[in-house]
């Protein structure tokens, strides 16, 4: 399912038209974005809990020349599914 698809079934499930349900589905991201840059994590009970987790920075290689580089540290975002999300899942 792409965003358009989840857009239209938000539409549909909502009672909503398109463009209310892509505004509504845009702010939630954009919230739980601004949240996680902030440094919050984000909890939805019942589907999971994003977060930020810290990459420690290490040593790469280049491919194509095998040549060792250094890869900076970085902060990638993380996401655990909660109990519900994961028993409809495996049901």
């Amino acid at each position: 399912m792409n965003k358009s698809e989840l857009i239209d079934a938000i539409a549909a499930d909502a009672d909503i038209n398109k463009s209310d349900a892509g505004r509504a589905l845009d702010a939630v991201i954009d919230n739980i974005t601004k949240a996680l840059v902030k440094g919050d994590q984000v909890s939805l009970v019942g589907f999971g809990t994003f977060t930020v987790k810290p990459r420690a920075g290490r040593e790469g290689r280049n491919p194509q020349t095998g040549a060792t580089i250094q890869i900076a540290p970085s902060n990638v975002p993380g996401f655990k599914a909660g109990k519900a999300l994961k028993d409809a899942v495996n049901s």
